[in-house]
């Protein structure tokens, strides 16, 4: 068997998914699973899928013994070291370094790493995953598929923050937009639904999960994206605040004493969903407390349908128009609640529901929703590891 392993190395863990090649290079998903709890003292090795399951107890584990575990685990599922042609990781800055998937070597792993400085909960633990798979796996190609290079074709005038060129210029303070292997799929998997060229669609896709983003596509290419240095701003998601004044640290540091790390912490992590219903992040969990009366709850869901209808309102103006608005995520491919008040708040652009198609589209079901043929609003189930596992075969074949 030849296969692909994805990884996505975060900071207390690391997921991967393997896919085996049949027939004319297909990929077709035989396992996945995670090490988690890196860096404390005891972790979880869970695998599951067609070549069989586990999970062990790892003691004090580490992104090496995590991939200690996984190469033991593959073995003992009968894939030797030589058929796994490449290793794909998912990367959340690329900066404006990597406008696409690349093979890794060294000099490109610094280059990751040292990207840091704009994702520090990622970069680290991306470039470390790297360098421990290299060793795992010394024959294989080692890729990088990046969140960011998908909105590396956006305009100046899209991408430009309205400060000092000098902080651009000298210190590459710019959006750069994220999600973007998914936004990436969603557009190209539209067309397929579509039987349209994904060049003649005008399409905003909305990437609705604990994170959240909006993209907007022309000629199959990013032109605006909601999400800018960091994945903080933009929508209003699971625990983050999305776009605020930014005179909101100045405001805390004066009022409560605050650090600038401390009014991020809050904004990253306590803030959202979360913050404003004052009970959860899960949108179903918030769903089922209005329909009981919760005012938090009923207030965090009106936020949110409200700034993604005016969010994806505002990424029409790019594009000239609207062909199709797609939802994708966990969110935007299971709350039929929150992607119908959202297409319903946007019916000056068009759009109509079909309050039928919507509620059965839940659970992975893919298709439209609305009514009529322009615009037209789709749900389509994400799958960026599959996307990662395409871009690494092609790397490791030379087709890219």
């Amino acid at each position: 068997m030849k296969a692909i392993l994805v990884v996505n190395c975060g900071s207390s863990s690391l997921k991967f998914a393997l896919y085996a090649l049949s027939g004319d290079d297909v990929l077709e998903k035989r396992a996945s699973g995670l090490v988690e709890g890196i860096g404390t003292a005891q972790g979880r090795f869970k695998a599951k899928g067609s070549l069989g399951e586990a999970e062990t107890v790892l003691e004090n584990p580490s992104h090496l013994s995590g991939f200690g575990a996984l190469k033991s685990w593959l073995e003992g599922a009968g894939v030797r070291d030589d058929e796994i042609l490449g290793v794909g990781h998912r990367v959340v800055q690329g900066g404006a370094v990597f406008s696409e998937s690349v093979v890794l070597d060294d000099a490109k792993i610094d280059q990751v790493d040292e990207l840091a400085a704009m994702a520090p909960l990622h970069n680290h633990a991306h470039a470390l995953g790297m360098r421990e798979a290299k060793k795992a796996w010394p024959d294989a190609v080692q890729a990088a598929v990046f969140d960011t290079a998908f909105h590396q074709t956006m305009p100046p005038k899209a991408y430009r923050f309205a400060v000092p060129s000098e902080l651009y210029e000298k210190h590459a303070l710019r959006k750069y937009g994220f999600h973007g292997t998914s936004h990436r799929y969603v557009s190209a998997r539209t067309a397929e639904i579509l039987g349209r060229p994904v060049e003649s669609i005008r399409m905003v896709t909305a990437h609705l999960g604990n994170g959240c983003s909006c993209c907007a596509i022309l000629g199959g290419k990013c032109v605006d994206t909601t999400m800018g240095l960091t994945p903080l701003d933009g929508l209003m998601m699971g625990t983050r605040s999305g776009a605020t004044d930014p005179s909101v640290f100045d405001y805390l540091e004066r009022k409560l004493g605050w650090s600038a790390s401390k009014t991020v912490q809050v904004l990253n992590k306590e803030s959202g969903l979360l913050g404003i219903s004052g009970l959860s992040q899960d949108m179903r969990t918030l769903v089922a407390a209005r329909a009981e009366g919760h005012e938090g709850a009923k207030l965090a869901i009106e936020m949110f349908e409200y700034r993604l209808a005016k969010t994806i309102a505002s990424l029409t103006i790019p594009l000239g128009g609207l062909d199709a608005l797609v939802f994708a995520g966990g969110i935007g491919e299971n709350s039929y609640v929150v992607r119908g008040e959202a297409v319903r708040m946007l019916a000056p652009l068009g759009l109509e529901l079909d309050e039928e198609a919507n509620a059965k589209a839940v659970g992975g079901a893919e298709g439209k929703i609305s009514v009529g043929d322009s615009p037209v609003a789709l749900v389509v189930p994400t799958d960026e590891e599959l996307l990662i596992a395409k871009d690494t075969l092609a790397l490791a074949r030379g087709r890219k």
